[in-house]
């Protein structure tokens, strides 16, 4: 496995927010996380903290919302809101009445107890705050990393309650007053309204109400792809923990990660068949095929696959049983053919340095288009086209980089 190379963190870089430049970013020891809940968001997050050295050195939060049952469909409500509906309905109907009546068998709201996260603290703009001030003679600033929908306010809050104590980095776009936060780590893609072919996608009527609705600002950072926490060190980790399942494989291994459809990047039945025959079509070339698949995965999808491939001894599905192989494939893959409705997948397959195949790519419409658009003229992914010979594609991408370069935004 080719070993990732890190970027040098600069000297100085042009047009960074003031309190780096203030020598606030040397003071900095300790770190707050403040996730959702959603892997994908809070990777982001850990990546962060992680590639500015304090591994050991941040708390863990989480904003959390109620689950199961009616629930469901009040995510589009902010979480207080959620959250307040929730405890009415408790208070109304009592717990077992609730349960039986909203909740159905079988499933529970969440809670720390039954999701095990009972070591992960409830996120509280105020007390985060408060221990910034009452630290901050001692331990210095504090930084606080958030990301996804639900932390925003959370993040926000502790900016306004903390301002000279702490320094705030959101990850992900906000959708409004960026100015809020020290720093806003969003991908390139999110600012896609804003270009002249997507102007003419959007009715004139709807535009006010499509953001962003203006460039990003000095505080704003653009990457390419998706933060995450795939460094060297977590691939070393990893090649060790799946050594003895993945290292007897017979090479070269394919490894195949199946997302689930979006409203933007939309599949189902007809791409599995179609990525099926293509699978066949390539297995002549690889010693191994691994498949996986994700909680957002259709069972239409994996049902046709799993049909299609679980008697082929060259062929192993992950059915969701058991240990997550999925830092181990990174790890071990020697090449990926992943759905292009993933865009942390992608990140994430793409730091590695090796082949990336995306399936689906033409399917995706608006941002998602754009950034596949982005990998493909980055040289980074290929379409897959079940033409390929496995055995020797290895060889043919040499660039490696960890989370794709992270580049500002400049307005022409």
């Amino acid at each position: 496995m080719r070993p990732i190379r890190l970027p040098e963190p600069p000297v100085r870089l042009a047009g960074v927010p003031d309190i780096f430049e203030a020598g606030f970013y040397g003071a900095i020891r300790r770190a707050v996380v403040i996730g959702n809940g959603f892997a994908g968001a809070e990777n982001q997050c850990v990546g962060l903290v992680r590639a500015l050295g304090f591994s050991g050195r941040y708390s863990f939060y989480r904003v959390t919302r109620p689950r199961g049952g009616f629930n469901k469909w009040l995510h589009w409500l902010p979480v207080s809101i959620h959250k307040k509906f929730d405890h009415y309905i408790r208070q109304i109907c009592g717990d077992s009445l609730y349960k039986s009546t909203f909740v159905g068998s079988g499933v529970t709201p969440f809670s720390a107890e039954a999701t095990g996260l009972s070591d992960i603290l409830e996120a509280d703009a105020k007390q985060i705050a408060n221990m910034a001030c009452e630290t901050f003679e001692k331990d210095g600033p504090l930084l606080v990393v958030a990301s996804g929908r639900d932390t925003v306010t959370v993040a926000s809050s502790i900016k306004q309650l903390a301002r000279d104590n702490v320094f705030v980095v959101q990850i992900q776009h906000p959708r409004s007053q960026l100015d809020r936060f020290d720093l806003v780590i969003t991908p390139r893609h999110d600012y896609y309204p804003l270009t002249p072919h997507a102007q003419k996608q959007i009715p004139w009527f709807l535009r006010r109400w499509i953001t962003p609705r203006e460039p990003p600002g000095r505080n704003v950072i653009l990457t390419v792809g998706a933060l995450h926490r795939i460094d060297f060190a977590a691939l070393r980790n990893a090649a060790s923990a799946w050594h003895d399942e993945l290292a007897p494989l017979l090479k070269p291994l394919l490894v195949v990660n199946i997302g689930g459809p979006a409203s933007n990047c939309p599949y189902g039945a007809d791409l599995a068949k179609q990525l099926a025959s293509m699978l066949h079509s390539v297995l002549w070339s690889c010693g191994s095929l691994r498949i996986s698949f994700s909680r957002r995965t259709p069972e239409r999808v994996s049902k046709i696959l799993m049909q299609e491939f679980s008697s082929n001894p060259k062929v192993y599905i992950w059915d969701g049983k058991g240990p997550n192989p999925h830092l181990g494939h990174l790890a071990w893959a020697d090449a990926f053919v992943i759905t292009a409705d993933s865009v942390s997948m992608l990140s994430e397959a793409c730091s590695t340095g090796k082949p990336v195949y995306v399936v689906g790519a033409e399917r995706c419409t608006w941002k998602f288009a754009d950034f596949q658009k982005s990998l493909q003229e980055r040289g980074v992914v290929r379409p897959f086209t079940g033409k390929e010979d496995i055995l020797s594609s290895r060889s043919t991408i040499v660039d490696s980089f960890y989370t794709f370069s992270i580049t500002r935004y400049r307005a022409t």
